[in-house]
This record gives structure tokens, C-alpha cells and sequence, in this order.
């Protein structure tokens, strides 16, 4: 009788699959550290983050910094750094004006690196949740590194839709052309092949959004990115009012929370205000 076994090392065959199947010998790993870096904010009209809310709320616009034994790993670089001291000259008169950019000097990614003990050649990794201004602004400190994006980001942010076009940068997209750009399948990505980093397609958003999972010795994260803004519109599952695909962004609205009950994973909204001062950030870090 076939006991399951193939010719193969390491390898059996499961006959429910046409795949074969690696025996589960690989021990599971961590991430060291994680900071989440301190964050400019924009204040907006709410109803743009979630239908049904009226006034203005002012968010975080964080990246996340995460030391693994393999590389320096950076999900989001978040606002260009220029813009702190120019946002009209970095973003034009009439995005500049209903920003609500507020930061300092000391606010620039790069120099919240160097603070922590690190130069911005440290970094191995950049992970874009996507491709719009306020997630992407600080790619250009890092152009050795090597880049991720979801699947169909790149081509979607060079030919946008309509409906949020004006989150894409063009003349930040066309420096981003040389450098080494690897785009993440539909069925995510392993970045150690150790289960620590976890790049995850959320789309709806955008055609290519990511949110990140990240395993530490003490807890596992799920860093959303845009896959949600709020906390209610998690709770609720209300899509963003700008998502490209309302169905789908929906659909990863709740695979973020199966995910997360699954994993006993803490969720963490990136733009979410409350989420901000809940969690630590740098100088603080998780490990």
C-alpha cells in the first residue's frame, strides 16, 4: 500500500493536493524589535476617512521599523520629508492646502532612524503598503534597499483610476523606476521564509495594498496599512469612501479581523488616532 511517501528529500505527497507538501521540520522565527516612528499628522474632513462622520480628525501618518536577524525591514516611509519644510513645493498649491500637514524637522524618517542608533543605508527592506504620497514620501532615502509592492501596485499607481488619483505622486513614481522593485503575489509573501514578516494582499484600497503581519517573541501585529483607517469603520466593516474596489476592500476588512482572532494578533490601524496613542512608539519599541 502507498504510504504517502516520494522519491523526493523532504518532501511528502498529501492526496487531497496536486502539490507536494514540505514536512513541517522549519522551527518558526521572530522579529527582534519594532518601533513604530514617530508621525506627522494631516487633519482632514472625517467624512473622507468613513461615511456618516462629519467635522475634521486629525491622523498619524507612522512607519514601522522592524530589526530581524536577516535585514533592517521598513513598512512605509510615510510623508515626504520635504514637505515638512515645503509641502507647496513637494506637493502643489492645491493638495498642500487641504492637507493639514502639521511635523517638525525631527519628524523626517530619516532622521528618526539615526536617533535609534541606525544610518538609512541599515535598511535592507522597504515594504509599501501602497504607492500613495503619505505612505511612500521617504522611499527615495533608501535606494539600495530592496522594495516590495502588491500585486498590479506599480502599474496601477502610473495608470490610476479616477477616484484618488491625486494620492499618487507622478514625479515621485518616476524616481522610483530604477530600484529594485519585487511584486508581491496574490498569495502574499514570506519575506525570511520563518513566519516573523508576513506581507499580506488586502486589496480595495488599491489594486496592490498590503498590510503587514509581524511575529515578536512577545506578540504578533497586524499593521494594516490603508486596508482601514478607523477603528469603527473596522468594527462596522464600512469601506473607505475612496477605495478603487469597494467589494473587495470590504472582503479584507474581514479577513484582517480572521486573521487576527485566528493569530491572537493585535491589530494596528495605521492612520487611527486612537491606535496611535495606544501602542508605543519610538523611542519605545516591541520585541
Amino acid at each position: 500500500m502507498w504510504d504517502g511517501s516520494s522519491n523526493l528529500p523532504g518532501v511528502t505527497l498529501n492526496p487531497f493536493s496536486d502539490r507536494p507538501e514540505k514536512e513541517a521540520t522549519m522551527s518558526l522565527g521572530y522579529a527582534r524589535k519594532m518601533w513604530a516612528l514617530d508621525s506627522p499628522t494631516l487633519t482632514v474632513e472625517a467624512v473622507t476617512l468613513m461615511y456618516g462622520l462629519s467635522g475634521q480628525v486629525t491622523i498619524p501618518m507612522p512607519a514601522f521599523l522592524i530589526q530581524h536577524d536577516r535585514g533592517l525591514v521598513l513598512f512605509d516611509t510615510g510623508i515626504a520629508p520635504e514637505a515638512l519644510d515645503d509641502p507647496v513645493a513637494t506637493y502643489g498649491k492645491d493638495l498642500a492646502d487641504v492637507l493639514g500637514l502639521e511635523g517638525t524637522t525631527e519628524q523626517r524618517i530619516d532622521k528618526q532612524i539615526e536617533a535609534l542608533g541606525f544610518k538609512t543605508s541599515d535598511v535592507t527592506h522597504v515594504i509599501s503598503s501602497h504607492l500613495h504620497f503619505d505612505h511612500s514620501g521617504g522611499h527615495h532615502l533608501f535606494p539600495d534597499a530592496a522594495f516590495y509592492a502588491g500585486p498590479g501596485e506599480m502599474a496601477a499607481a502610473h495608470f490610476p483610476p479616477a477616484l484618488g488619483a491625486f494620492c499618487f505622486i507622478p514625479e515621485h513614481l518616476a524616481r522610483m523606476q530604477s530600484w529594485n522593485w519585487k511584486e508581491v503575489t496574490r498569495h502574499g509573501h514570506d519575506l525570511f521564509g520563518d513566519g516573523s514578516l508576513q506581507l499580506l494582499w488586502m486589496p480595495g484600497h488599491t489594486v496592490g495594498e498590503l498590510s503587514l503581519k509581524v511575529r515578536l517573541a512577545s506578540r504578533t501585529f497586524i499593521l494594516t496599512g490603508d486596508a482601514v483607517h478607523l477603528r469603527a469603520a473596522l468594527d462596522l466593516e464600512f469601506p473607505f469612501p475612496l477605495d478603487t474596489d469597494t467589494l473587495s476592500a470590504v472582503e479584507s476588512l474581514r479577513r484582517i479581523k480572521r486573521i487576527a482572532e485566528a493569530e491572537e494578533a493585535s491589530i494596528w490601524i495605521t492612520h487611527d488616532p486612537d491606535d496611535w496613542s495606544e501602542y508605543a512608539h519610538a523611542p519605545g519599541y516591541y520585541e
